[in-house]
């Protein structure tokens, strides 16, 4: 009797988590980087796979920042440290220049028992930390403490890690408050929804390049009085989905908003190599808060950077960093608590995040074919930068700012009074009817706007810069061709 099973049909009605009872924020959550568009878009790949006709021979995935998955070719010094941190023998191989050999050694010697299978500390492995403050202090002429540095699986985890530091524990007015853009990485959206914490939104001016004005900050804040406490502000410099790179009088009046109104400010940085319009800089906000001096210089700050974006895009390494500015140091160490519980950070994403940060230098055996690699694939994201922008202001019905930076462009679409209707006819936001009739008839896999945010009454799409520069040609000519179809099926 003991050994006795239960049918399936017998274990149905003792079910603990339901639809009913799962946590109901994460069921709220939404992360339209992976939403229903790109799941049908994986079933599209499998119906081509079985030989299934189509109007097109491929899926182009545009909707994601993933580099490699688009064609990239990896930077050749960082995957070789990755290969002799993992497999040491081959030091013995004449395969790998000295310089490769030299850096893994220096990083295995320290690992514990030489080996990356080993956990490192929670923060990350010591003399990484220090690569990445070195690499802080030239970047921004600013000196950085290494102990203020925790390594982390990608900057999303660090940058998820530092809002749940932020949480009230509370709930309703007494809830925390996180300023965040729209339009806006959904992470950000997905994360206060999954931590019940209150979005207050503030809107990037379309009109004006995306940019930021104190005015609506001012706005949003005076908006959430009584229904929240504000505790931080999100800012992504350059901008994801919209590609902006922020100027230095924006990031001091964004600064001195923050000292104003005692918020934290997280600045979201991975797209930091990835500046291609002229005149445009990346400024860290912490190099910009030293500069200003106390009391802005004062502020608590926590800055990103990820291993997954700019020249490098190793995304499935999940490396990325956090900077703390200005924290207490007992919050330091509760932050450290709570990162313990994970353990670690993936050796190999660090290891690759100490190569961005300590590449080879003038001099060193890989020095010019590292530095050839990189300008090769930052020229060419320039060069397709420039050609998606004006080719999308060349087709009726699409307006796109400039692609100044990160990895993406988000051009508003204006559809047919018709096309609204018959959206709102499916229970569909108009931008994802457009976004699935484009991937139905094409191939192209997007992102409707919606899931960024937008401003009512306006509809948008982000689309990524990265195919190669051939396809992406051959691309436009196919959003062309549909984007003309739609509007005349729709008139």
């Amino acid at each position: 009797m003991g050994d006795q099973q239960l049918t399936d049909g017998e274990c149905s009605g003792t079910k603990v988590l339901t639809m009913e009872t799962v946590n109901p924020n994460v069921v709220k959550m939404e992360y339209a980087v992976r939403g229903p568009i790109v799941t049908r878009a994986a079933e599209i790949e499998k119906e081509l796979a079985e030989g299934k006709a189509k109007p097109f021979e491929t899926v182009v995935k545009a909707n994601i920042g993933d580099c490699h998955a688009t064609g990239q070719t990896p930077i050749t010094f960082i995957r070789q440290v990755v290969a002799l941190c993992t497999y040491p023998q081959l030091m013995q191989s004449p395969m790998f220049p000295e310089d490769a050999k030299q850096k893994a050694k220096r990083i295995l010697a320290a690992c514990n028992g030489y080996s990356v299978g080993s956990y490192s500390a929670s923060p990350g492995i010591e003399v990484i930390q220090k690569d990445i403050a070195a690499y802080i202090s030239r970047r921004d002429g600013q000196p950085c403490n290494y102990s203020n540095i925790f390594l982390c699986t990608g900057a999303s985890e660090g940058i998820k890690t530092i809002l749940k530091m932020l949480m009230t524990g509370k709930s309703g007015s007494e809830q925390a408050g996180i300023m965040i853009p729209v339009p806006q990485y959904p992470l950000y959206s997905a994360t206060l929804t999954e931590y019940n914490a209150y979005p207050i939104h503030y809107y990037l001016d379309e009109e004006k390049g995306w940019s930021l004005e104190v005015s609506e900050l001012n706005r949003a804040l005076k908006d959430a009085k009584g229904k929240c406490i504000p505790r931080a502000i999100c800012i992504i410099n350059p901008g994801n989905p919209t590609g902006q790179v922020l100027s230095r009088d924006n990031i001091e009046n964004i600064i001195r908003f923050a000292h104003k109104e005692g918020l934290v400010l997280l600045a979201d940085e991975v797209y930091q190599h990835n500046i291609y319009a002229k005149g445009s800089e990346f400024l860290s906000f912490k190099k910009v808060l030293m500069e200003m001096g106390p009391p802005c210089s004062w502020i608590e700050l926590a800055s990103f950077m990820s291993a997954s974006k700019g020249f490098m895009g190793e995304c499935g390494f999940r490396g990325g960093y956090c900077e703390m500015v200005n924290f207490q140091d007992d919050v330091q160490k509760c932050l450290l608590k709570s990162i313990s519980v994970k353990l670690c950070p993936p050796i190999l994403g660090q290891i690759v995040m100490d190569v961005v940060t300590n590449p080879p230098q003038e001099g060193d055996p890989s020095y010019a074919s590292f530095q050839e690699e990189k300008n090769t694939v930052l020229k060419l994201l320039a060069e397709k930068a420039r050609l998606i922008t004006d080719l999308f202001n060349s087709i009726e019905g699409i307006s796109c700012n400039e692609v100044q930076g990160a990895m993406y462009a988000f051009p508003r679409i204006y559809l047919p009074d018709k096309a609204i209707i018959a959206a709102r006819n499916m229970n569909q936001t108009p931008d994802f009817f457009y976004c699935s009739h484009l991937l139905e008839e094409t191939g192209i896999c997007t992102v409707p706007g919606s899931g960024f945010g937008q401003k009512e009454g306006t509809y948008h799409f982000r689309i990524t810069i990265l195919p190669p520069l051939e396809e992406i040609a051959r691309v436009m000519e196919l959003f062309r061709d549909f984007h003309l179809r739609f509007l005349n099926k729709y008139k």
